[in-house]
């Protein structure tokens, strides 16, 4: 068939999801036709922004074309049947290279599918190749030795922020209608946020991960990334739902997620907090936009008011768990290989070899008060708005911001306090466009919803979406690079 997609469907690369899925349901575009479009982008853009790394276009291709048979034949096709997509480095994904970003498994080939991976493939996709991460998923800055860094779209010598680099920056160059992520204190937010798209960071549980090292971690969690709040709900909806592989997966079935969904302010009770009372620093930029969202969301007849939850112990929680499980899981190869390992994540492993099972249980308890301080927060408020970075895209040439407003940042984990004190309440938070810099550079505010309370945390991320609309701004990228 013609690599031109035909006229009727009005599609282009920045389409959204949902609309691509229609038009192959409908037979209006095949998957073949959506695969050459989207190669046709990753071939004019990724030379300069490098966000998606082991590309196979001739695989692809062979999956594109059984996909049209099995639709032409009447079998049945999934939600998302025929959207080509490019999987998270860390995501392992059955005959596909997985390198996680690290020398240590540049040559590695995954002989099964993570079960995030299972169901979006499941769902009909088409697989064209891996995202960018930093080393070990360990970082919000997309760079390692394996496949070098990605670039902020929006900007070429910025940062496109991490772990999920990659995929945020294919997603913001129409390289991909639909990204999967992962988030510990970030990974999904921050370079959502970086690249002006949609990242969520559910529930522990709603997004079921298998297999794992630790089947009751309750950090780290696998998530949908896109353009939009409905084309995000879209891939939520494939994602989530109850696993007998995974003890802590919640019962909600997907379906519960899916769209459309209401836009509806009104009544909405937003408490709004630049910097959970002065626990960080904050880049006056990104204070700017985050303080500029008041109005319209007032006018729009949401309650807004200045509030925000106790933080207290939320930075000692975060820290000493995230040590303890990558002392635990990179502990060993660390010894064996430290040379493999970049100093920032070879500190952080060592300090884990420090703590004592008394600095663990004292962290699971700071952490059980903080969730019921957090409770009750939210039986006054609807959603707690506030800045999901602390500073706009930062230098690609730096692994992390050295100062916010003249404040030493000290380690690579300092400026991302923002994203990850809310990982340690358990609670879902949303990336959505919020505004740009002078420079240009995207912010995006973190919308914070009680724990469970996905579809309500979309519902309203969706109505701030239609009010902002900062999201539908496009990246002019540069064919060489800068």
């Amino acid at each position: 068939m013609s690599g031109q997609v035909p006229s009727v469907t009005d599609l282009d690369v920045y389409s959204s999801a949902r609309a691509m899925a229609a038009a192959v349901a409908a037979k209006e575009v095949s998957a073949r036709e959506l695969l050459e479009m989207h190669l046709r982008r990753i071939e004019e853009t990724n030379p300069a922004v490098n966000a998606i790394v082991s590309l196979d276009p001739e695989r692809a291709r062979d999956q594109a074309a059984e996909a049209d048979e099995a639709h032409a034949a009447g079998r049945p096709v999934g939600p998302l049947h025929g959207l080509p997509v490019a999987f998270k480095d860390t995501h392992e994904v059955a005959g596909w290279p997985t390198t996680f970003g690290s020398p240590l498994r540049a040559d590695h080939v995954s002989r099964r599918d993570d079960l995030v991976v299972e169901r979006i493939r499941a769902a009909g996709v088409v697989v064209m190749g891996k995202t960018n991460v930093p080393e070990w998923a360990a970082g919000s800055h997309t760079f390692n030795t394996v496949f070098g860094t990605t670039l902020n779209p929006y900007a070429l010598d910025r940062s496109a922020g991490g772990s999920s680099g990659g995929a945020a920056a294919a997603l913001a160059s129409g390289m991909v209608p639909l990204a999967d992520g992962s988030d510990m204190g970030g990974s999904l937010r921050n370079p959502a946020s970086f690249c002006n798209v949609v990242g969520l960071r559910p529930s522990v549980g709603r997004v079921p991960t298998w297999p794992s090292i630790n089947a009751w971690e309750l950090t780290s969690v696998s998530g949908p990334m896109a353009r939009n709040v409905e084309d995000l709900a879209l891939l939520l909806s494939v994602v989530a739902g109850p696993s007998t592989r995974a003890p802590l997966s919640l019962e909600t079935p997907g379906s519960r997620f899916a769209p459309p969904l209401d836009a509806v302010l009104d009544g909405v009770r937003v408490a709004m907090s630049v910097d959970l009372g002065g626990s960080f620093a904050v880049d006056h930029t990104v204070a700017d936009v985050v303080r500029a969202q008041a109005e319209p969301l007032v006018a729009a007849g949401a309650h807004v008011t200045e509030a925000h939850p106790d933080m207290t112990g939320a930075d000692q929680v975060f820290r000493t768990l995230r040590a303890w499980h990558f002392q635990h899981r990179f502990g060993a190869m660390l010894e064996r290989r430290p040379e493999a390992f970049k100093r920032s994540l070879a500190d952080n492993i060592r300090a884990g070899a420090a703590l004592s099972g008394a600095d663990v249980a004292r962290a699971y308890e700071l952490r059980t008060r903080l969730a019921e301080r957090v409770r009750a927060f939210f039986e006054e408020h609807d959603v707690l708005l506030l800045p999901v970075s602390q500073v706009p895209p930062f230098s690609a040439e730096e692994e992390y911001p050295s100062d916010i407003n003249g404040e030493v940042q000290a380690t690579y984990l300092d400026w991302m306090r923002s994203a990850y004190f809310i990982t340690v309440t358990g609670c879902p938070a949303i990336s959505v466009p919020a505004g740009f810099t002078p420079q240009g550079w995207p912010v995006g505010v973190q919308l914070v919803a009680a724990p469970n309370q996905e579809r309500r945390l979309l519902e309203i991320a969706h109505a701030f979406e239609q009010v902002n609309r900062s999201g539908e701004r496009r990246p002019r990228i540069r064919q060489e690079q800068p």
